[in-house]
This record gives structure tokens, sequence and C-alpha cells, in this order.
């Protein structure tokens, strides 16, 4: 897969796994210590996204701007620490029977399942921890 020239539909429906998004002051910055520190790839960069890619795993880096109706943005603090920005992604994870198991285990719903625009339906769940898990699928459409 080019990383540089990938639709945001089909590269979100490309995941699988475990994914990590973090939302980042400013992306540019983030993805040049991740390069310069970890040798890590750097696909697509710009102020608002970039690709990192470390060997064979990928995570995402975002600007909070990308995030305007994100469940998160209300969380994050003004001043770091910003762990608030971390998703744990779970790639193939059934959103829908996920949120109808997570408060009966103790978690929040924070946004019920919803078909995304980059091609994944999900939801995002925070446990009694405090992290936020969003399982996803890809949409059926």
């Amino acid at each position: 897969m080019d990383f540089e020239t990938v639709d945001p539909a089909d590269f979100g429906a490309s995941l699988t796994g475990i994914g990590i998004n973090l939302l980042v002051r400013d992306v540019l910055a983030e993805a040049r210590f991740l390069t310069q520190v970890f040798q890590m790839q750097a696909h697509r960069s710009s102020a608002d996204f970039a690709i990192m890619q470390h060997q064979s795993q990928l995570l995402q880096l975002h600007s909070d701007g990308t995030y305007f109706s994100h469940p998160l943005l209300d969380l994050l603090p003004e001043n770091p620490p910003r762990g608030a920005g971390c998703e744990i992604r779970l790639y193939h994870c059934d959103p829908d029977r996920a949120a109808n198991k997570a408060e009966r285990a103790g978690g929040m719903v924070l946004q019920p399942p919803t078909d995304k625009p980059h091609g994944l339906r999900e939801c995002y769940i925070l446990c009694p921890d405090g992290y936020t898990w969003v399982p996803s699928l890809a949409n059926k459409n």
C-alpha cells in the first residue's frame, strides 16, 4: 500500500490488529521527533495528520483541529501530559457488540457506534481505568 496516495476510506478499512492514534499539538514537530529519536518513517505528513511507521507497525498523529467532534476533545488538558488523547483501537472488533457490553462491565460509552467517513463503524468506550478503547469494523457501504 502506498501510504502517500491511498484513499482515506481504503486506508481505514485496511487497518487490522491494534491501532494507536495520538492527538498532538504540532503534528509536524511530533513526526520529526519520532523520526529522529526512533527512526520511524513519516508518511503523508501535514499540519493535521501523519501516518507513522515503526517496522511493520503503524500509528497515526492527528492535530486537535481534526477531532472537532471527537468525544475526547473536551477532556484534553490545556497543559501536558496529554494521555487523554490516546486511543487504543481494536480493528475487526464489533463496535455494536462492545457498546452493548461496556456499561455492564463497568465502562462508559462516550460515543455510540457510528459510521465514520474514514471507512469504519466505531464507538468510543472509556474503561474503568480511564483508557479509551475504539472497537471498529469496516463500513458495509
